[in-house]
């Protein structure tokens, strides 16, 4: 016997066998358990998820003689018909050669016919989205008033291309990506029956690669059980489709953990001697530390696709990095993803930009930093409290959270302006620790003024003042806020910092560093500066 593809020889024959669209097989189940069978169905979602098999399933059932709960019983005559490509009661048409008005109209003459066996009379058209214009208004009063004996199934992967006016009279059911857990389990079922040995780790690299399309990773388990000769490993997988090594990604966010800079450059040249596509590696850089930050977060792995030896991995990072640090290298990262696919020398770009992040430092250490100097604590001091270690990220988080708690006692319930800029810093670390993106928004903030419960604040970015503005959320949240911290309800008034306010601010408060300050701590905060990004005001 001749081999079949996976794809074809698994595909689902009852609704109970279509992988991760159960809202949909359940939906159609009761739809024909209940007889409410609609004139025009409309199938939509990505490649290689179950459109065009369930629409089979559902015209296969609709004509079942011994239906089941819903489903085709795949034994009587209409069936096995069916399953045989014999039926001639269930159409299927493919949408992109045969669009022209030409076909349209030949099928708008043959709805008038009655089944020859079955109940209806069942038009699945493929890809429908590709029929003309011209077609599609052909086809507009058949598929309004059709026969009482002919069902419309149209399946596409454009929903956007298909008319309004078409898509108003069909019931519309919006097909999933499958997940990388479900692609797996069945991809484990086909190996135990195929007899193919297959380890977790490959598994998880196929459903990765197929992208959420079950019918890609049936291919791609074909392909690489045949290179494998049925006993599949993970090297040789990765070797196959000439995926870059998972612990790449883990050296690289240990070197920034330890500021090893050799990695820099040991990680770019490994990229470079494999042959290995440095978008790729910018890609999946960016999807390792999204993990990171799910995990610091979380606190746990639920929201990360891989093996569990991997999710593993992932945990040891809990405390070893801040929110502010992971979104910081993230920007980064995305910025650097976007650049390597102009650039004429990818490998000198990923020096530099591994360089960089290994370079950047800690936003807690600088805040411990700067903090120390705000209370007049002298800077090589100060610098002893933020000892790099092997975690030095991990550390400098504890060293912040000692040098940043305030006493909260002196805040009184008749508040003045003094008052609220003393106290204005920890008031933006207390709304961090509940809402990190208004905290962001907010960073560079200062009130100015304070009349009767209305303050005004003023922030250096006009786009800052937009966003939290825009959210009513944000703008109810700082006035209960104000009234848990400061005892009193005020509202806010944002406005925009004038450029020569901040210029004497700024000189302000460079004179008072100055005053106390050496030559080499002036070099040190200059280099803090650089590393936060920091412009100089004119």
């Amino acid at each position: 016997m001749s081999f079949v593809v996976t794809a074809r020889k698994w595909r689902p024959q009852k609704f109970e066998e279509v992988v991760g669209q159960q809202h949909i097989s359940q939906t159609l189940k009761n739809a024909i358990s209940n007889n409410r069978i609609a004139h025009a169905y409309l199938f939509a979602g990505p490649r290689g998820i179950g459109k065009t098999t369930t629409a089979r399933i559902f015209a296969k059932a609709i004509n079942c003689l011994n239906l089941k709960n819903g489903e085709p019983c795949n034994e009587c005559t209409n069936c096995n018909l069916f399953n045989s490509s014999q039926s001639i009661d269930i159409i299927e048409i493919d949408g992109a050669s045969n669009r022209r008005i030409d076909e349209i109209r030949v099928l708008r003459d043959s709805v008038k016919y009655a089944p020859m066996n079955g109940k209806y009379k069942i038009y699945i058209i493929d890809e429908v989205h590709m029929l003309t214009t011209e077609s599609f208004n052909a086809l507009l009063k058949t598929l309004e008033e059709p026969p009482e004996h002919v069902v419309f199934i149209f399946a596409t992967t454009d929903v956007h291309k298909v008319p309004l006016t078409i898509i108003s009279r069909c019931q519309r059911f919006d097909f999933r990506r499958i997940e990388v857990g479900d692609i797996k389990n069945l991809l484990q079922k086909i190996s135990d029956v195929e007899d193919i040995k297959i380890d977790e780790t490959s598994l998880t690299l196929i459903a990765k690669k197929a992208d959420g399309a079950l019918r890609d990773a049936q291919s791609l388990f074909d392909q690489v059980a045949s290179f494998c000769n049925k006993n599949v490993t993970s090297t040789e997988v990765a070797k196959m489709f000439n995926l870059i090594d998972e612990d790449i990604y883990f050296r690289i966010s240990d070197a920034i953990l330890q500021k090893n800079f050799k990695a820099a450059f040991e990680i770019t040249q490994l990229i470079y001697e494999n042959g290995w596509n440095f978008i790729d590696f910018g890609n999946e850089l960016l999807e390792h530390f999204r993990n990171i930050l799910t995990v610091v977060i979380r606190k746990d792995t639920k929201l990360i696709a891989t093996t569990e030896s991997t999710k593993n991995k992932f945990l040891t990072y809990i405390d070893a990095f801040s929110e502010a640090d992971i979104l910081r290298i993230l920007n980064f990262i995305n910025k650097y993803s976007y650049e390597i696919k102009t650039t004429n020398n990818p490998k000198l770009k990923t020096e530099f930009a591994l360089s960089t992040l290994i370079g950047l430092e800690s936003s807690k250490s600088i805040s411990s930093l700067l903090q120390a100097l705000e209370n007049g604590i002298p800077l090589n001091e100060s610098k002893k409290k933020v000892v790099k270690s092997d975690r030095p990220i991990k550390e400098s988080v504890q060293n912040h959270d000692s040098v940043s708690k305030i006493d909260n006692s002196n805040k009184t319930s008749s508040l003045n302006i003094t008052t609220l800029k003393n106290n204005w810093s920890d008031f933006i670390k207390n709304i961090e620790s509940e809402k990190f993106t208004l905290a962001n928004h907010l960073s560079l903030s200062e009130p100015i003024e304070l009349i009767g419960k209305k303050l005004k604040v003023a922030i250096n970015h006009k786009d800052d003042i937009e966003v939290i503005m825009q959210n009513e959320n944000f703008v109810k949240y700082l006035t209960e806020k104000s009234l848990s911290y400061f005892n009193q309800k005020l509202t806010f008034e944002l406005v925009p910092r004038k450029s020569q306010e901040q210029n004497k601010t700024a000189k302000q408060s460079l004179d008072e560093v100055d005053f106390n300050l050496s030559e080499n701590e002036k070099q040190i905060i200059e280099a803090i500066k650089q590393h936060l990004g920091g412009k100089k005001v004119n």
